[in-house]
């Protein structure tokens, strides 16, 4: 878990960069993948409630060995801790409140995003056979507002922020902020926007990796 992706920030190290934007009385809900790894990160005096498709209210974070529990799970089937304040119900219930509008925040991985804030993160291909979209397209849409965590680039290079997607979308004009393993930006009307770039990555190396064309912060 503590391996480097490209340079710049561990998976650990983005989530926890992400964590830090968490506000008080958030209701918020985690994608698979390195999103789960904010329930880790939360700051202390934050109360931060993190809702799971599945149906639960009040994750904690990942148990330690003496902690597991196999029947207490996330949606991504991982195994999880429960809170004093934690509450159950239906999957249909857990959706009622996603389509509603009441998650303050949705923290998705993606394998791409583009400038003007499009998400792809549940097909590589219009032919994948097994398709796993999950709460994906509920959550994009539903939650007040939308983080995208994720690698900067694929394991053979590639730009994951683009000027467009190239695989099918999850939902269109919802990403608002993103973090990577090299930098975190906003997406703006004009563009991606750096807010910050990873220790030792300089703005020419950020460019190179980036389809996109970068506004400098």
């Amino acid at each position: 878990m503590t391996a480097m992706l490209n340079a710049g920030w561990t998976r650990e190290q983005i989530a926890a960069r992400a964590a830090q934007e968490l506000r008080d009385g958030f209701y918020v809900n985690l994608g698979i993948g390195i999103p789960t790894l904010v329930a880790n990160y939360i700051p202390t005096g934050v109360e931060v409630t993190l809702q799971s498709e599945n149906g639960m209210l009040g994750m904690g974070p990942f148990p330690t060995e003496d902690e597991i529990d196999a029947d207490l799970i996330n949606a991504g089937k991982q195994t999880i801790t429960e809170l004093a304040s934690s509450s159950y119900f239906s999957s249909a219930d857990s959706f009622a409140m996603i389509r509603g509008g009441h998650l303050d925040l949705c923290v998705l991985g993606a394998f791409e995003v583009a400038e003007n804030g499009d998400i792809a993160n549940w097909a590589t291909s219009e032919n994948d056979t097994a398709p796993a979209v999950g709460g994906a397209m509920d959550l994009a849409v539903g939650a007040k507002r939308l983080w995208a965590v994720m690698e900067h680039t694929t394991r053979e290079g590639r730009p994951r922020l683009l000027r467009r997607c190239s695989y099918p979308l999850t939902a269109p004009g919802v990403v608002k902020r993103v973090y990577t393993n090299l930098a975190v930006l906003d997406v703006t009307p004009r563009g991606f926007a750096v807010v910050e770039m990873a220790p030792g990555v300089s703005h020419a190396e950020l460019q190179a990796k980036t389809e996109a064309e970068l506004i400098p912060c």
